[in-house]
């Protein structure tokens, strides 16, 4: 059912409202990027609607985050800035903090998790942070933070749950809403909930019939569960490409304006996210991390139904580690059907490999890696095993494929 709200969400002496975001979008002027607003022709043919991809993977440092950092920065007396501030952040907050901070003459110290790539690491130190790695998720590393505000008596900025951070990524929902006014969908990341709340409150004041659809990997479905039980909370973590928002308790501010102005909350699985990026790589020359992914990752495996009219996915930001895009690539490819990994027992007799690469050849398979083991203690005298990485068109040419070798009488075995 569509949900239709005018109003304001108070957090003790401070609210987020539509004024609060406008009032961000004139502090942020000139200061960031106003992103570019993409009409997607192949994927907008693909799944039969006008499809739109608002680039935030283009933004200064990368990412959305940029804007309500800055934004909250900027609103305070430069009196409450005087002993730095302090942060935790997966990768992207910790950037925009970093950043506002350099623009700003202000000591910025970031608390990140201990897996968090290196890239975003480097990224957040080059800005001129202090960067304090520890603990084994956000949250962990959050509470490190908190901990450290205490003794230090820095500010502390919020990655989420704070209503002018809220309403610097509200900022976005004006972009989209100037540029496309007659808007029918748009998809938004979901992590602690921060960016769908101001994007939503910004939207809901002049467009209260669009759809808002929040987008979680589920591997992290925080949001998802709250919904679902009426309360915050806090669903097992998995490791996720979607690492910028893998959080494991939503704001507590966030919470009650996603609840009611948000339509629907969907996940999208691991695999799907690869092929998302992978799919954006190819089609659009757009890099984008796991977290912007999701949201085309959600069109693609049609977990929004009913679609019609103008529809945006908002790419929250591109910040993907170098390491990390060559992993995605092959699963996104094996996802896709586009790369298969074989294993094939032959006869240990000159000749028979060659006549496996020549059935594989008939097939019109690439050979991509091949791997001939005879030593394996496992395999039976007089047997070798071949480990075969095949590129492939798709799930019928690899059927064809798979086909071809048994109707030769071979005993194939696919490897994930």
């Amino acid at each position: 059912m569509q949900r239709l709200y005018y109003g304001r969400f108070a957090f003790g002496e401070s609210m987020l409202s539509y004024s609060l975001i406008q009032e961000a979008a004139d502090r942020l002027k000139k200061r960031v990027r106003r992103t570019e607003l993409i009409l997607s022709h192949h994927f907008s043919e693909k799944l039969g609607i006008p499809l739109y991809l608002k680039c935030e993977n283009l933004q200064r440092t990368g990412s959305f985050k940029i804007r309500g950092a800055l934004n909250f920065m900027t609103a305070q007396p430069r009196h409450a800035l005087a002993r730095g501030v302090i942060t935790a952040s997966a990768g992207n907050h910790a950037q925009g903090v970093a950043f506002s901070a350099d623009l700003l003459g202000v000591k910025a110290t970031v608390y990140m998790p201990e897996s968090t790539p290196p890239q975003k690491v480097f990224a957040t130190r080059d800005y001129g942070a202090e960067v304090v790695l520890t603990g084994r998720n956000f949250d962990e590393a959050y509470a490190a933070a908190l901990k450290a505000r205490e003794e230090s008596g820095a500010l502390f900025v919020h990655p989420f749950d704070d209503p002018l951070v809220m309403a610097g990524q509200g900022t976005i929902g004006l972009e989209v809403l100037h540029e496309l006014p007659d808007l029918s969908t748009i998809l938004v990341p979901i992590g602690g909930g921060g960016l769908i709340s101001g994007i939503a409150t910004a939207i809901r004041e002049s467009r209260p019939r669009v759809r808002i659809i929040g987008v979680e990997s589920a591997a992290a479905p925080s949001m998802h569960f709250s919904l679902k039980k009426g309360e915050i909370v806090e669903p097992p973590l998995a490791v996720s490409l979607a690492d910028g928002i893998a959080v494991k308790r939503v704001g507590q501010n966030t919470f009650p304006i996603v609840r009611e102005l948000v339509d629907e909350v969907v996940l999208v699985e691991e695999e799907e996210i690869a092929q998302a990026i992978v799919a954006l790589l190819e089609r659009t020359k757009l890099l984008v991390e796991g977290a912007g992914a999701v949201t085309l990752a959600a069109l693609l495996n049609r977990k929004v139904a009913a679609l019609a009219g103008k529809t945006v996915c908002l790419l929250s930001g591109g910040n993907i580690d170098v390491k990390t895009i060559a992993v995605v690539v092959e699963r996104g490819l094996l996802a896709a059907g586009r790369y298969l990994k074989l294993k094939v027992e032959l006869e240990d007799v000159p000749g028979s490999l060659a006549l496996l690469t020549a059935a594989v050849a008939e097939t019109r398979a690439n050979i991509y890696l091949i791997s001939h083991d005879r030593r394996s203690i496992a395999l039976p005298l007089g047997r070798t095993e071949v480990l075969l990485e095949l590129e492939t068109r798709g799930y019928e040419h690899i059927r064809e494929v798979i086909g071809h070798l048994d109707g030769r009488g071979y005993e194939v075995e696919v490897l994930k």
